[in-house]
């Protein structure tokens, strides 16, 4: 079926839909990613973009219903080179065209994706409208063009949860806390965690690292976490603008003088925000599997799995050291304070589906909460 991409800045690419009739939009930016495309689909993170995966044949070992990130697809669409609709994978229980139809999500193949990666490159991330709608293409640009944008757009209201929870080990399971306490059942440091549209499998590294985790919505004040007794905070990933979480950010200044932390990605900018500096939209932002970051205490180069679109800057500030760089643009990957148990890093050391070079973050949690609080067993 014909379909259209059209992008606000009167740019567009004819191709053809593999999900049927349908039609999205959102900011459109590139992933170059080789495999991972369900990681990606299903992270939270992606709300409000569609996704464009550099790489030409997408979909050839099909999806399950393990390696996702979230409890449904959370990109606004998907647009590839090829499409594989006959996966060949023992894993696979659905072929990926299956898998975004039964989610009421588009899928775009058939155009030049090396022309749509470059020209974003270029000139940056892209409102954009997909339709297979017979209209005239100009229609659709002014469409894009009234789209908001992606800078001042809060959409982790768009994920929060409807309650705490603890993680199962493949889902979460809702608690009901009394009177605002919570009795926590493992022998592990206490970590609450901030759920602003975090990627499970974060959860699942953590759990597997003997930390006893409660999971907050995002909306949860200093006031609700300091009931809970405790040892740490967890920040994790999510969507949108994170100068527009005021409110969040408020709570999280106000935690960083009270119990250690830690963040990821929009973690990281939240934190940043936090203790006095600012954030500001990348071009194009970073998203794939092959992002090389040095670490600057070792020299060591680690390849990361990135997702975001915007980047923390401290300015002058002696406060903190800086822990990781991005070697491709020189762009602040992490963090630590150099008085208080606080550290950070923009990139996803979680990496699902990999690397793992950057996975050391967690076990540099774990040994920072130790020597703040001491060892638990």
């Amino acid at each position: 079926m014909r379909a259209i991409l059209a992008l606000e800045d009167g740019t567009w690419f004819a191709g053809r839909s593999f999900t049927g009739e349908g039609e999205a939009g959102g900011e459109v930016i590139f992933n170059t990613g080789m495999t991972g495309y369900q990681e990606v689909l299903t992270d939270p993170s992606y709300i409000g973009q569609m996704v464009c995966m550099t790489y030409p044949l997408i979909g050839n070992y099909g999806v399950n219903p393990e390696d996702v990130e979230s409890d449904r697809v959370q990109a606004e669409a998907m647009i590839v080179k090829e499409c594989c609709k006959q996966p060949s994978n023992w894993r696979a229980t659905q072929s990926l065209p299956d898998y975004l139809r039964d989610a009421g999500v588009i899928g775009l193949e058939g155009i030049d994706t090396r022309a749509l990666t470059r020209h974003i490159r270029i000139h940056g991330a892209k409102r954009g409208i997909i339709s297979t709608r017979n209209v005239p293409v100009q229609e659709l640009i002014e469409q894009a063009r009234s789209l908001p944008s992606m800078e001042g757009a809060n959409l982790v209201q768009n994920v929060e949860v409807p309650g705490p929870y603890v993680w199962d080990g493949r889902r979460p399971r809702f608690v009901t806390l009394d009177q605002g306490n919570y009795a926590w059942p493992g022998p592990g440091h206490r970590v609450v965690v901030f759920d602003f549209g975090i990627k499970w499998s974060i959860l699942r590294i953590l759990q597997k690292k003997g930390l006893d985790l409660l999971v907050v919505p995002a909306s949860f004040t200093t006031d609700q976490v300091m009931a809970l007794r405790p040892d740490a905070v967890f920040l994790g990933n999510g969507p949108g603008d994170p100068a527009s979480l005021t409110d969040i950010v408020q709570t999280v200044a106000e935690l960083t003088d009270k119990l250690p932390m830690a963040g990821i990605c929009l973690g990281q900018q939240i934190m940043g925000l936090a203790l006095g500096g600012t954030t500001y939209k990348l071009k194009f932002g970073h998203h794939g599997l092959n992002h090389p970051v040095k670490e600057l205490s070792t020299g060591r180069v680690e390849i990361s799995s990135q997702n975001h679109g915007f980047c923390v800057d401290f300015g002058s500030s002696d406060f903190y050291h800086p822990t990781h760089v991005n070697l491709n643009d020189n762009t602040l990957e992490g963090f630590r304070h150099k008085t208080k148990p606080l550290m950070a890093v923009q990139h996803h050391p979680e990496a699902g589906p990999g690397p793992h070079d950057c996975r050391s973050f967690f076990d540099r949690f774990v040994t920072m909460l130790d020597e703040t609080l001491g060892k638990k067993h």
